[in-house]
């Protein structure tokens, strides 16, 4: 009993164990059959089919491992089975492909699975696929591994297809990319190929030929533009061979050595077009920019070579970009050099424009929108057509000239094309036969008939200006006569016109075996616009442009004459005026240039009106007139002229709707005496007129030996203050400015002074209005500006840091220049010394002279630290507005209210004071007479004064010794 219930349990555990084993088999199972690949849908085959692509049938699976297991498509009765496929190497990346076939015939079919191993279309813009191998083996789920045909540019299995078929393959992949997967008939796949490789041929010959062809023509010609078109032909030589597979042919090469290849000849392909662009546009002679860029941009395809043997496809992709940008840059230069009409440029368009197009369809076959098999031998083909046009345009600009080359021509010919070049009229006079001809015909550019002058020279003569005709007929007998020599003669011909050509011959004679002139033969130049041309110049050197009239060197050339002819005869007695217009200075700034111009017209015509024809007016400057006066003798007749021309300048002048009335100045001499220069006499009338302004204008002024001296000083200071500031003889003197109420040194005012080697010293009043009427001012200015602030620079080296101030006078001139701005931050930059610490002062009329422009200079001063102020304020015209126009710290009170003030001039003070401390501004007493008047001042709320009772100028030594002693003092 115990050993059948044994029995039993061991029955019942074995059947347990067997189902356990057959449930875990069903779970391997259906988990195997989870993760096993499924098979693709069978492509169907008829005998008809002669190629079929199958790249969008495959299916790719990647990173499997060395051992790929998939599901086989079904077979003819229903049947689905399982395979696996190892690995034939140990590198394999685990990249498979599986594709299924049907045989739908009642035949045995063969055929050819063929993976080309570059592919341009969808080989991408960057990072692009330069082609590998791509199907290392084919496993069928039926029979035995496809036998590999032998090819160089794809991977080639035979298969053969049983009917009724339909077999799974596994395909081991070489590479992660399988560009292309066809199905061939045999026959039909060696056609095709067959085609292919004629078409190859035939355009590897053309590139061939063009890069041989144009080689040849560089050491024919040397011509720079055509060692470029011959680079780029060998470079799309040298693409086309890699291309078209026919490198592998001619050298031994791997997959990886052909990616090498091709990314180098790219690049080579890149570099080809920019040399060829550059060198055929002659950028280089006009654009050096543009020649370090392209130079820079050669140099960097250069070291993309070496990237390419590393990584091609960046070296590739990077050349690609290169390229489309060549083409791009070209069309915008292109454009811009057409506009300018510039003939390479024009002649390259219809090649650019074909370049365009190839970049076009290269862009989508790269893309993959273009996908069939003759986008990439045609984009070969274009690249071929494209050097052939860029030769046959080259060509064209090389050979041109013709003839017209070096050493191609003889040196007759070269003559004569210079002749021609130059546009001269070739003069031939046949002199035995008495025969003029010109070459072009001359008559035709006079307006007369043609052949108007050909014949005898005689025939010249009536055309010949009266004056030239003589010498024209000397000249032509010397030569005769004489037997050699040359002709270069000068003579006015008249035109049909009316109007006379000046004509310059230049010709030399020929001489015949019996020593007789036989001819001679030169050049006719029209040299009419040349003569007007000095004629005009002549004319402007010694005359005024604006008016006509003499100028002062022709005034003077005339005076000249006159004195002779007055020394010789005594009824000439010339005497001289010089008219100077009152005020006209300001009739400019009013009105405007144009109108001062349209005036001194009409004066002009005025004055003319009063002459005789023996009497001379001139201008002699911008407002100033000169006169000879001949026509009369009689002093008391001379003033009555001199009167008439006072008047006639008096009468209302009506410009724009205003009646505008100048007066004059006039100033005379009479000549009297035998050694008078004209310089001496025109001088003398210009002391006198300068006498009448002097005395108010509106006058006029006989000349008196007296006056000689007081012009004389004046330029003879302006000369010896243009050397004295050159060997610095002007010195700074310096005035304390101090708190009114302590008496505290607060700053000082700078004051130039002059010694004068001869003179003595000369004060600022005499020697600054001098320097205001010439150019020293600005000099004068920047020269006290630069003196103080290396003054102040030395005070506080020698006393330390003080809270002091230097003021220095600014004049209109200075304020007036737009390089003020610059001159100052200069001064203080070269120095040292800080802004805070230089206080400018400008009196209300030199601000009034032009607001606008001061108020601009003055702000961008105050921008920069330096303190303003107002000086004489209570002067002039005393405008309050001027304190908010314009940027003042400070506000100097003039002396004439603070001299001995009485009571209403107390309540003025007072009021200034208080609108100063309103608007935030300091206030500066100069010229204080007495310490009650500075006490009253305090109390009022003046902050500084400046006067002799608080010490006088002094030179900068003894300021540092009256600081020391004031802040040891402190």
């Amino acid at each position: 009993m115990q050993n059948r219930i044994l029995v039993h349990l061991i029955s019942y555990f074995r059947t347990c164990a067997a189902f356990c084993l057959n449930a875990a088999a069903a779970f391997v199972c259906v988990l195997t059959l989870a993760v096993a690949v499924q098979a693709a849908e069978p492509v169907k085959i008829s005998r008809d089919d002669n190629a079929l692509d199958l790249t969008t049938t495959t299916e790719i699976f990647s990173e499997q491992g060395s051992a790929f297991q998939t599901q086989t498509a079904p077979d003819a009765d229903g049947i689905v089975r399982r395979i696996e496929v190892r690995a034939s190497s140990d590198n394999h990346s685990g990249d498979w492909a599986v594709f299924s076939l049907a045989n739908v015939t009642d035949e045995q079919i063969d055929r050819l699975i063929v993976a080309p191993h570059f592919r341009l279309v969808g080989s991408g813009l960057f990072w692009p696929d330069l082609g590998s191998n791509r199907i290392t083996s084919i496993t069928p789920s039926e029979g035995f591994a496809l036998d590999r045909e032998q090819s160089d540019e794809a991977d080639i299995f035979r298969l053969t297809l049983n009917p009724g078929s339909i077999i799974t393959f596994v395909a081991e992949m070489a590479s992660p990319k399988l560009p292309q997967l066809y199905l061939w008939e045999p026959e039909a796949y060696k056609d095709t190929i067959n085609s292919f490789t004629l078409y190859r041929g035939i355009v590897l010959g053309i590139a061939g030929l063009l890069a041989v062809f144009l080689t040849i023509l560089f050491v024919v010609k040397g011509t720079s533009v055509l060692p470029a078109t011959a680079a780029l032909a060998w470079a799309v030589l040298a693409y086309i061979c890699v291309d078209f597979g026919f490198l592998a042919k001619l050298v031994s090469t791997t997959p990886t050595d052909e990616r090498i290849w091709r990314a180098g000849t790219e690049i080579t392909l890149a570099a080809g077009l920019v040399i060829f662009l550059f060198t055929y546009l002659n950028l280089n002679r006009w654009h050096a920019n543009l020649s370090f860029a392209t130079l820079t941009w050669i140099v960097g395809l250069g070291i993309l070579s070496g990237v390419a043997i590393y990584d091609p496809s960046i070296a590739a992709g990077i050349a690609r970009f290169s390229f489309a940008a060549t083409v791009i840059a070209g069309t915008a230069l292109i454009a811009y050099l057409c506009l300018n009409r510039y003939d390479r440029a024009i002649m390259l368009i219809p090649t650019w424009v074909l370049i365009i197009c190839w970049l076009f369809g290269a862009w989508l076959t790269v893309t993959g929108q273009l996908a069939n098999d003759i986008v990439q031998p045609a984009l070969g083909g274009g690249l071929v057509l494209i050097v052939l046009l860029i030769g046959f345009t080259v060509m064209q600009h090389a050979f041109a000239g013709g003839v017209h080359q070096q050493g191609l021509f003889s040196d007759l010919e070269r003559q004569s094309l210079a002749l021609t070049g130059s546009g001269d009229i070739v003069w031939d006079w046949d002199v035995s036969r008495d025969r003029i001809v010109t070459m072009p015909d001359v008559s035709w550019q006079l307006g007369m008939t043609p052949g108007s002058l050909f014949g005898p020279a005689r025939n010249w003569l009536p055309r010949i200006h009266p004056d030239d005709r003589d010498r024209f007929r000397t000249t032509l007998d010397v030569v005769l006569e004489h037997r050699r020599g040359r002709i270069n003669h000068q003579f006015r011909i008249r035109a049909e016109d009316g109007h006379y050509h000046w004509l310059t011959l230049r010709a030399r004679p020929v001489v015949g075996s019996d020593g007789e002139v036989i001819r001679c033969v030169g050049t006719l130049i029209d040299v009419t616009e040349q003569k007007s041309s000095e004629e005009r110049l002549l004319h402007d050197a010694v005359h005024d442009n604006l008016t006509g009239l003499p100028n002062r060197e022709l005034f003077v050339d005339r005076l000249d004459a006159i004195i002779a002819l007055a020394s010789a005869e005594d009824s000439v007695r010339p005497t001289i005026f010089a008219i100077d217009i009152d005020r006209f200075k300001q009739v400019n700034d009013e009105l405007g240039i144009s109108a001062g111009d349209t005036i001194l017209l009409t004066i002009a015509r005025r004055l003319k009106r009063l002459l005789k024809p023996h009497d001379t007016l001139a201008r002699i400057s911008g407002d100033q007139f000169g006169l000879i006066l001949l026509s009369e003798q009689d002093p008391a007749k001379v003033a009555a002229f001199a009167e008439g021309i006072n008047k006639a300048i008096m009468v209302p002048i009506n410009f724009s709707q205003k009646e505008i009335i100048l007066t004059t100045s006039i100033g005379l001499v009479t000549w009297v005496d035998e050694k008078s220069s004209p310089q001496d006499l025109v001088k003398d009338a210009e002391l006198a007129m300068y006498q009448a302004k002097r005395a108010g204008g509106n006058r006029i002024e006989p000349f008196r030996p007296a006056f000689r001296n007081a012009g004389t000083d004046k330029l003879q200071i302006e000369s010896d203050l243009r050397r004295a500031l050159e060997r610095k003889e002007i010195s700074m003197v310096y005035q304390p400015i101090v708190d009114i109420e302590s008496h505290d040194i607060a700053g000082f005012e700078a004051l130039m002074r002059w010694e004068h080697p001869r003179r003595g010293s000369i004060p600022p009043s005499e020697f600054i209005p001098i320097a205001e009427n010439s150019d020293l001012i600005n000099r004068l200015g920047m020269f006290a500006l630069q003196k103080a602030c290396e003054d102040f620079g030395e005070w506080q080296r020698a006393i330390g840091e003080l809270p002091l101030f230097v003021s220095v006078n600014l004049s209109s001139n200075q304020l007036l220049r737009n390089e003020l701005y610059t001159d100052v931050r200069s001064v203080l930059t070269k120095t040292g010394c800080q802004p805070g610490n230089i206080k400018l002062e400008l009196t209300e009329t030199v601000v009034m002279q032009n607001p606008e422009q001061a108020a601009r200079i003055l702000e961008r001063l105050k921008q920069l630290g330096i303190r303003l102020a107002l000086d004489d304020f209570g002067t002039g015209h005393s405008s309050l507005s001027y304190l908010t126009r314009f940027p003042f710290d400070t506000i100097k009170l003039d002396q004439s209210l603070v001299r001995s003030p009485n009571d209403k001039q107390f309540v003025l003070l007072r009021s200034i004071i208080a609108m100063a401390q309103d608007l935030e501004m300091s206030i500066v007493a100069e010229g204080i007479e007495t310490t009650e008047d500075a006490d009253e001042l305090a109390e009022m709320g003046c902050d500084y004064a400046q006067s002799f009772i608080f010490g006088p100028p002094i030179e900068k030594d003894s300021v540092i010794k009256l600081l020391r002693e004031h802040f040891t003092l402190t």
